[in-house]
């Protein structure tokens, strides 16, 4: 058998060349698992969002309830006062006052 004097040559360029594809094989495996990684804290993320939007929400019907109660207490308050204001003027107008 006869050595191929330009055989060498022509593997190390393929090596080289399939050296160069699995490093860019590499560097595209860590973007996707990096962008996996992203995804996932992004969802994460979003639940956490959710979450704290259906707090809120919660939150926010409590206060409302709240207000509603209120309002309704100043109201009462409010005609009790005139009540007793009129209770009061009538008196002072039957005793001369």
């Amino acid at each position: 058998m006869s050595e191929n004097p330009d055989a060498t040559p022509a593997v190390d360029a393929s090596l080289q060349r399939l050296s160069q594809a699995i490093s860019k094989l590499e560097s595209a495996v860590e973007r996707r698992l990096d962008a996996d990684t992203s995804l996932g804290s992004l969802q994460d993320e979003l639940q956490r969002l959710g979450e704290d939007r259906s707090q809120l929400a919660e939150t926010l019907d409590k206060a409302e309830a709240r207000a509603t109660r209120l309002e309704e207490a100043n109201r009462e308050v409010s005609r009790r006062l005139v009540s007793a204001m009129e209770s009061i003027r009538t008196v002072l107008e039957a005793h001369g006052g």
